[in-house]
């Protein structure tokens, strides 16, 4: 039995097929091979286009085809998406403005003045978090500053809610999608009509509720034709990227920990509790699992600038891109913990939580024209991005996260030896490598959600560890002191 799974990213749409008997993938493409353009109208902008992520779907699957898949066997259909984004579409469900997605700074303000008029305990306490810079704050930017454009609105989306309507032509969402809004209200579990009412919306803005995992639609006849689909497949797994990256790896009870180095970086951390920081360096989200009978939630750190400072270098330093990712990491690997004291703060890609949504820009410090060469500046990089990852997981752990393993999937900055140890040694956690990606979690969801496995663990059972990277005592005190060096000079940035 076939499952798809798709993982729309703002870099690229990845599509894999997993036998659900088996637990092996038997197809997977990427597309396009190259980035998509992220539009930046004016400072502090991204937008994308919605339709091209549909394109992506579309040209992915005729790929999938064109490796030997039928793709009228294809039992189900998980869905994985770039979180925070903001897609609006008019009652013919035609997109009305490029999507305002998640590294999008515009809202900050809007969420700072919906949280200083609506109070902590309300936040904290029903939101788990401040509107901040989510999507709920980016549907009041567009209120306040495109307001003929808000009155022809019929429905608020996220990115995942968006290809499950172009798959079904129904609207829907689910409770862990308006969470990562902060449209969900964790003390009545239904979406947040205070906040919603406080800017003058009304929750109808919304599209129905259906569960994380199951029966949520089925792809129409008409898009079944147009792509080879069986008409009637079922879609049954929806989750932002990070929650389904989590759900990847197995991460489903509290106290387990997973992470990711694509054009972000995040650690996340999945919990029992309603928990919240009432300083917004971290954030709580509905984990995918999560059910009326057994409370998940994920807590997330986030670092904007990772794979992203990482394909900016490699733009800068090869005129066109002329080194690959690989070379990179093979300069680095050749110079020392710390980077013989050049410093990289990775923070150019937009606001960042865990600096309370502050925009503090990216640094290179130190810099040595004697000394410091190529692969100083990628180490230095890499360094950069572990340790800003380092001051979130922190705050996980003040709040009960774990910290003694994190699972990650061998792909991205993990491809990297001296990330991956970089990581291992700053976090003093053993890093578990597993071969998946977000596309076959989001299929392994799509089997689970059909109900071919009646379990997490069933779903799993094909998934395999590569590696372990244990944190190395011997070399502890050179991480410590390349950490300590980052951070004095992040203090120095005020």
């Amino acid at each position: 039995m076939l499952f798809l799974g798709l993982d729309i990213g703002s870099s690229s749409t990845k599509l894999a097929v997993i036998d659900g008997d088996t637990g092996l993938t038997k197809a997977a493409v990427t597309h396009p091979e190259s980035e998509l353009e992220i539009s930046s109208p004016e400072a502090g902008f991204a937008e994308q286009n919605p339709q091209t992520w549909w394109d992506c779907v579309t040209a992915g699957l005729a790929k999938i085809a064109a490796k030997g898949i039928d793709l009228k066997e294809i039992r189900a259909i998980g869905i994985s998406y770039q979180m925070h984004g903001l897609v609006l579409v008019d009652s013919q469900q035609q997109v009305l403005r490029p999507a305002i997605i998640w590294c999008d700074s515009r809202a900050v303000p809007y969420g700072q003045s919906a949280l200083e008029a609506l109070g902590d305990e309300y936040c904290y306490g029903h939101l788990l978090n401040s509107p901040g810079n989510f999507t709920a704050a980016k549907l009041r930017w567009v209120q306040e500053n495109e307001p003929e454009l808000f009155a022809r609105i019929d429905k608020a989306m996220l990115p995942g809610d968006y290809i499950a309507m172009k798959l079904s032509g129904e609207l829907t969402t689910s409770a862990s999608g308006l969470s990562e809004g902060t449209f969900w209200d964790y003390q009545k579990r239904a979406p947040a009509d205070k906040l919603m009412a406080h800017w003058g919306m009304d929750t109808a803005l919304l599209p129905p509720l259906v569960p994380n995992i199951g029966e949520q639609c089925r792809v129409s006849d008409a898009v079944a034709a147009e792509l080879g689909l069986a008409p009637g497949t079922l879609i049954s797994y929806r989750a932002g990227d990070q929650p389904n990256n989590a759900f990847s790896l197995n991460v489903l009870e509290p106290g387990e920990v997973a992470a990711t180095a694509g054009t972000s970086g995040v650690i996340y951390g999945v919990t029992d509790k309603d928990v919240a920081d009432v300083k917004s360096r971290v954030n709580t989200f509905v984990h995918v699992t999560d059910t009326e009978a057994q409370k998940r939630n994920g807590v997330l750190v986030c670092v904007n600038g990772t794979g992203r400072l990482y394909s900016w270098l490699r733009q800068m330093l090869t005129a066109g891109g002329d080194i690959s990712y690989p070379h990179l990491n093979e300069l680095a690997a050749q110079i020392p913990v710390g980077s013989d004291g050049l410093v990289f703060h990775p923070f150019g890609n937009g606001a960042e939580r865990i600096f309370q949504n502050r925009n503090l820009g990216g640094h290179i410090r130190n810099i040595d024209f004697n000394r410091h060469g190529l692969g100083h500046m990628v180490r230095a990089a890499q360094e950069g991005i572990v340790f800003a990852l380092n001051q979130g997981f922190d705050v996980l752990k003040e709040l009960g996260g774990s910290c003694e393993v994190i699972k990650v999937a061998k792909g991205n900055m993990f491809l990297s030896q001296v990330f991956a140890e970089t990581f291992a040694n700053t976090t003093q956690a053993a890093v578990e490598l597993y071969d998946t990606d977000g596309a076959a979690g989001a299929a392994r969801g799509a089997a689970l959600g059909s109900g071919f496995y009646a379990s997490g663990k069933e779903a799993f059972g094909g998934l395999e560890k590569v590696a372990i990277i244990e944190p190395d005592s011997s070399r502890a005190n050179e991480y410590q002191q390349a950490y300590g060096a980052w951070q004095k000079a992040l203090a120095d940035l005020g």
